[in-house]
């Protein structure tokens, strides 16, 4: 079902617990594909909490307290020529989010996610893209990705691919997964990676995205957001789809708005690198009334 929905090249899923060791056994993949040990991610991602997980993300303040970590992970910013310059014949892979979502909705540029894909292939380099996040129709289409015409050589999904069950995958070509196959044997195992019952949850809710049209009204929605998401304390909305951050002049407005949110039934979030932005990320399935309300809501108890 997912390989069906995926570019050709994207045909072998190797379902996991979580995301976090969706992104664990991408690494490792690279790794042993490769040969290579060294890795590129960006500034401000997140990929997950495990060591490996750990040690690609984007913050030293989250990454310290854990140190030493794995070694060989170089970080740039996100949309950088530094970045791409980085990539050479030593390079395993570079792990980026579709669209950067705990630094506060970055998406990336198509002349540099372009640029990317090409120095990763000239290099020998694989690319790797987080959909834990993004996928799944919340920007506006099934995978981040179709909105900017690039295919990685490995996927990341989670979170919603369970469909409120725990449930992780990496998906990459049949070729490069027979890498997990040999010299060991059980290159990558997991006890309850794709549970049945797991599987038969995200099933049925892939089956309702696909099925009852909500990808299709994503962009409808994320409009009528922009159009009323208007006050002086708004510094910018950045949105991609249905993920979009709020961003005010200071975390401590940002920590008043949602603490008077929260008393008039209205909960919402800010995004770990950029804590002065408010997190919207509602379900697909939120009616045109029910955003309405919720904007409401945010404005009146926003400080001018």
């Amino acid at each position: 079902m997912l390989a069906k929905h995926l570019p050709e090249n994207l045909n072998c899923v190797y379902f996991t617990n979580s995301g976090a060791e969706a992104t664990e056994g991408a690494i490792k993949l690279a790794r042993r594909s490769t040969g290579r040990i060294n890795i590129i991610s960006c500034n401000n991602s997140y990929h997950g909490n495990t060591l490996g997980a750990l040690s690609v993300m984007g913050d030293e303040y989250w990454r310290n307290a854990f140190r030493p970590l794995m070694p060989g992970v170089w970080h740039y910013d996100y949309n950088s020529k530094e970045l791409i310059d980085a990539i050479n014949t030593d390079t395993a892979c570079v792990i980026i989010e579709t669209v950067q979502g705990e630094a506060g909705v970055i998406a990336p540029d198509i002349a540099w996610l372009k640029c990317l894909r090409e120095k990763c292939t000239e290099a020998g380099a694989l690319l790797i893209f987080d959909e834990i996040q993004c996928g799944f129709g919340r920007t506006g289409k099934l995978w981040g990705v179709q909105n900017f015409d690039v295919v990685p050589d490995i996927v990341l999904l989670g979170k919603a691919l369970g469909g409120g069950m725990p449930l992780g995958a990496f998906i990459s070509s049949h070729s490069l997964m027979q890498n997990l196959t040999q010299n060991p044997v059980l290159g990558h195992i997991t006890t309850f990676g794709g549970h049945p019952v797991c599987c038969a949850a995200g099933l049925a809710s892939m089956n309702v995205l696909l099925e009852e049209n909500l990808i299709q009204e994503v962009s409808e929605k994320e409009k009528i957001f922009h159009s009323l998401l208007k006050h002086p304390a708004i510094k910018a909305v950045r949105s991609q789809g249905l993920l979009i951050a709020v961003e005010l002049y200071t975390p401590d407005h940002v920590l008043q708005a949602l603490q008077r949110c929260l008393e008039h039934g209205l909960f919402s979030d800010w995004f770990l690198f950029a804590p002065n932005c408010i997190r919207i990320a509602p379900p697909l399935t939120i009616t045109e009334n029910e955003i309405k309300w919720a904007c409401d809501t945010l404005l009146n108890n926003l400080e001018e």
